[in-house]
């Protein structure tokens, strides 16, 4: 079992992607922002993935600064992006640098799926 970390500043969204995760069997660290995501990756914790929205609504850069800060601060960190902006400049950057991806919506396989993928990497 994984310890992954949400970062979704969408109440319902967050909650349905935790539901699915934890149906995988895996456990759960949860943020609604980049302050609130900073304290778990500056805490203890074990994390073997964040999970974030690339536009959180309330920071200039979102999940980027999160991941930026979370691979700044635990090296070799998993990074899974989401979002449902489509063709952005922001979007193409995340993928010139490798980063995963699973865009929104998505189903509870996709997310599993692409979880163990960065787990097994």
């Amino acid at each position: 079992m994984a310890v992954i970390l949400v970062v979704e500043d969408d109440v319902f969204i967050r909650q349905l992607a935790e539901l699915m995760i934890l149906d995988w069997g895996h456990h759960i660290l949860s943020a609604c922002d980049v302050p609130e995501a900073l304290i778990h990756l500056r805490s203890s914790h074990h994390i073997d993935v964040l999970f974030t929205d690339v536009g959180l609504k309330a920071e200039k850069h979102g999940g980027c600064d999160v991941a930026r800060e979370a691979i700044s601060l635990r090296p070799g960190l998993r990074v899974l992006y989401t979002t449902a902006i489509r063709g952005t400049d922001k979007l193409h950057a995340l993928f010139a640098a490798g980063t995963r991806f699973l865009p929104k919506p998505y189903t509870e396989d996709q997310l599993g799926l692409s979880v163990q993928s960065l787990l097994a990497a």
